[in-house]
């Protein structure tokens, strides 16, 4: 008896199905252990919790340190998205619509911080701000996070100008307007989905970033990242996994934005 092709394409779609469904379970299992940690009665980390309750909460939204170390993570992460789209907008264009010797090197030299180990920059940015005197301040956090979140603000503009017909804002400009009129007016609403995910990529990798931030710490100011990891070396507090929900459902949050946006994005075209 012959099988027909949706017969034996039916065998591999299960085993498909199988294969993606244990690699989404081994890689949300953790995350899923962390959120009902923070719910557990058990004043230490202990699965499964003996029971339910929402103190953790009340403790981490009580304690004026942890509820500093989230705004100054929200501070952050707000500045640095604001520094890497304003700096990666125009080195974008300078990428894809320059024309000169060396642009392909300059390239490779922005997209650096992705490839360079985190710890190898974080070593070279404190020592830089040690001897300047700037550990420790708002500055120096936002710098060295523009550091390693310039290259995918930069990645995600370049890829939406590569798409970008560009004889329409030539076009724009030969009906009279200006070249920057028919930029500001035509390009950047035509690679608003690109600009719109290099700012989300540069928000999340602010946001979760704890080796930089272990760096530039002081006592009078520390990311959310940073409390969690002094809080671990002294201590297994559930409120430890208060602050890893909160972590992660921002960075949810923001995924679900990205794919509403773009979702919208695709319906508009």
């Amino acid at each position: 008896m012959l099988l027909t092709p949706n017969a034996m394409g039916r065998p591999l779609r299960v085993g498909l199905y199988l294969t993606t469904g244990v690699i989404a379970a081994f890689l949300l299992l953790p995350i899923v252990f962390i959120v009902l940690l923070s719910f557990g009665s058990s004043q230490w980390l202990v699965f499964p919790p003996p029971g339910w309750t929402f103190k953790w909460y009340e403790q981490f939204f009580a304690n004026p340190e942890w509820m500093d170390a989230a705004l100054a993570s929200l501070k952050v992460a707000i500045l640095t998205t604001i520094c890497a789209v304003l700096l990666g907008l125009p080195t974008a264009f300078a990428l894809v619509r320059g024309r000169f010797p060396g642009r392909d090197m300059l390239y490779g030299l922005f997209t650096l911080p992705m490839i360079v180990p985190l710890v190898i920059i974080a070593v070279a940015v404190y020592a830089l701000f040690l001897k300047l005197g700037y550990t420790g301040t708002l500055f120096s956090f936002v710098v060295s996070h523009v550091i390693v979140a310039l290259p995918f603000t930069i990645i995600s503009i370049i890829n939406s100008l590569k798409l970008f017909d560009q004889s329409i804002e030539d076009a724009a400009v030969i009906c009279g307007a200006s070249r920057l009129q028919a930029i500001y007016k035509v390009t950047f609403p035509g690679i608003r989905p690109g600009m719109i995910a290099g700012a989300l990529f540069a928000f999340l990798v602010s946001w979760d970033e704890v080796v930089l931030s272990v760096m530039m710490a002081s006592p009078n100011l520390q990311t959310l990242p940073v409390k969690m990891w002094t809080t671990l070396r002294q201590d297994l507090t559930p409120v430890i996994a208060v602050a890893s929900t909160l972590l992660i459902g921002l960075s949810l949050l923001v995924m679900v934005i990205a794919a509403a946006l773009r979702r919208r994005n695709e319906v508009s075209a």
